[in-house]
């Protein structure tokens, strides 16, 4: 299995997702620049955090153009597993691959703390080495974090089993319906606004993470026909 870890101006969590990769796959895995044009190389793509573009406009506003994003709406369509973490959540919402927005927190201040989420939906590329209702520590680093939609598109998610985390107890951001994680309808498109990639090890505080990334190898493997891994 292959992995790509997008990098574009202001990203900063980029360097994280490669090695998170590497500390609990050890698959290949490469950077790849928003300049690029070509992602069929790729199994699975990773959208990292940060401050594309430096978040002017909005966060993802900008990114959502990058010739890479034409590439990336390609693979989705192909059915290859993307994730997007934090801005990369944020860009992928903006390029129109998951419903909804994400909006300043309620508090109007920056959130950087552990939270406790729910696995509401362990079906997803991202998410079979959980078990649903599973509660799982992964610290989340945001300003503007809080997911919105409105009521007609939140029963849709519903309907459809396409939300895929939720906050357990405190709700740090103000999303509606306590969401902190949606899919698209396929399952292999994720976006979240906690980072998994820094929950991957017990001495980064949580370990809880490191499923995200073995389950994507087992969902890979399983749609190749290799044995997975739990």
């Amino acid at each position: 299995m292959k992995f790509a870890v997008l990098v574009f101006p202001g990203s900063n969590c980029d360097i994280d997702c490669y090695k998170a990769v590497e500390d609990t796959v050890g698959e290949a895995v490469d950077y790849v620049f928003h300049t690029a044009t070509d992602l069929s190389a790729y199994d699975a793509i990773l959208v990292p955090g940060g401050f594309s573009y430096g978040d002017y406009l909005r966060c993802g506003a900008i990114a959502q153009f990058a010739p890479v994003m034409a590439e990336v709406q390609k693979a989705a369509e192909q059915g290859k597993f993307i994730l997007g973490i934090c801005n990369g959540f944020q860009i992928l919402t903006e390029a129109g691959l998951l419903p909804g927005a994400l909006i300043r927190n309620n508090s109007l201040k920056f959130r950087c703390h552990q939270v406790d989420l729910v696995v509401e939906n362990a079906a997803t590329g991202f998410t079979n080495a959980y078990k649903q209702g599973d509660v799982i520590q992964i610290p989340i680093a945001h300003g503007e974090g809080s997911y919105y939609v409105d009521d007609s598109t939140l029963a849709s998610l519903k309907a459809n089993n396409q939300i895929v985390f939720r906050y357990a107890g405190d709700n740090p951001n103000g999303s509606v319906d306590n969401i902190a994680g949606v899919s698209n309808e396929a399952g292999n498109v994720v976006g979240m606004m906690p980072h998994p990639e820094r929950a991957v090890k017990e001495i980064l505080g949580s370990a809880d993470g490191a499923k995200m990334f073995t389950s994507v190898l087992n969902a890979w493997r399983e749609r190749n026909g290799a044995a997975s891994i739990r």
